[in-house]
């Protein structure tokens, strides 16, 4: 009997330790502490499915001591699906405390569609300020400006999925800059009032289908670049003198080809009128040869009596 107890303690002993190796006990006790109602096989089913109970149980107490009743089977199913459930909880506390109407469901969507839940809940709490580039335009008058923007952005959490980011909204930005110096008659015109700038490019509606609202557009620095009008001018202006200068080459180049042309016909000319004279002696000759042509004698043109 002795040696049966020894036996049954021993595994009674394992047993106990297998079973508080595998469920977490002090998290047990620290969730049902702090109002988290949950049971071991919970637990148990939570190793079984290969889930970190900790990575539940702590946003679930977090949640519950912030006021937010959130159930256990949805926040493990986040996790399954690769979600970061302590980031989506954070987002729901700090979003109840601001009064922000944000459901469990739309901050998962959120944080599954690869967006920070919670940086969107602090931008949506307190704007962040997005500095764009420097943007290059041309007023009318051709001076060239460079003008720099300070962009006020809140989040805006309805539009978090599909919205478009920063990205578009620099480049809607910096379009709309290039628009309003373009159409400016003067570039003192702009350097007078760039707050004309902001309004204009403000009224344009840049946020529709982003993730972010504009709260306000201010032009930080505007300076002055070239003078493009007058470069252009020059570079035309060269770019003619060239055209005119190829043109008259040209021109030179047909008139001393036409000229070559005539040498060389005169030339050909002369060389048919040495060989004709050359011809000449030769003819003669074979007409004295053939009879043909005849010699005149001194009484040429008196008749015999005369003679």
């Amino acid at each position: 009997m002795d040696v049966i107890m020894v036996v049954v303690l021993v595994v009674g002993v394992v047993f106990g330790w297998l079973l508080l190796s595998y469920i977490p006990v002090r998290l047990w006790i620290a969730a049902w502490a702090s109002g988290v109602r949950i049971d071991l096989t919970s637990l148990v089913g939570m190793r079984l499915r290969k889930v970190p109970p900790r990575a539940i149980i702590e946003p679930q107490i977090n949640a519950t001591k912030a006021g937010l009743h959130l159930k256990i089977i949805e926040l493990e199913a986040h996790y399954l699906a690769g979600g970061q459930v302590h980031r989506v909880v954070q987002a729901l506390i700090a979003a109840d405390k601001a009064g922000i109407p944000l459901a469990f469901r739309q901050a998962a969507a959120i944080d599954l569609a690869g967006r920070d839940v919670r940086e969107a809940v602090q931008v949506s709490v307190n704007p962040k300020v997005i500095d764009t580039p420097k943007v290059a335009a041309m007023a009318k008058d051709g001076i060239q400006l460079i003008a720099t923007a300070r962009v006020t952005v809140r989040a805006n959490i309805q539009r978090l999925v599909g919205g478009a980011g920063e990205e578009t909204i620099l480049a809607r930005v910096g379009e709309g800059i290039v628009s309003t110096i373009g159409s400016a008659k003067s570039h003192k015109a702009v350097l007078e009032n760039p707050g004309a700038i902001s309004k204009t490019v403000l009224a344009k509606g840049l946020d529709a289908g982003t993730a972010y609202e504009i709260l306000s557009i201010d032009i930080a620095d505007v300076d002055v670049g070239k003078n493009i009008g007058a470069a252009l001018q020059t570079d035309q202006a060269e770019a003619d003198k060239r055209v005119a200068q190829a043109k008259a080459e040209q021109r030179r180049a047909m008139a001393v080809a036409q000229e070559q042309e005539m040498k060389a016909r005169v030339q050909e000319m002369k060389a048919k009128v040495v060989q004709a004279e050359a011809e000449v002696p030769l003819a003669m000759a074979d007409a004295l040869r053939s009879g043909n042509l005849g010699t005149l004698s001194p009484t040429f043109g008196l008749d015999d009596g005369q003679a």
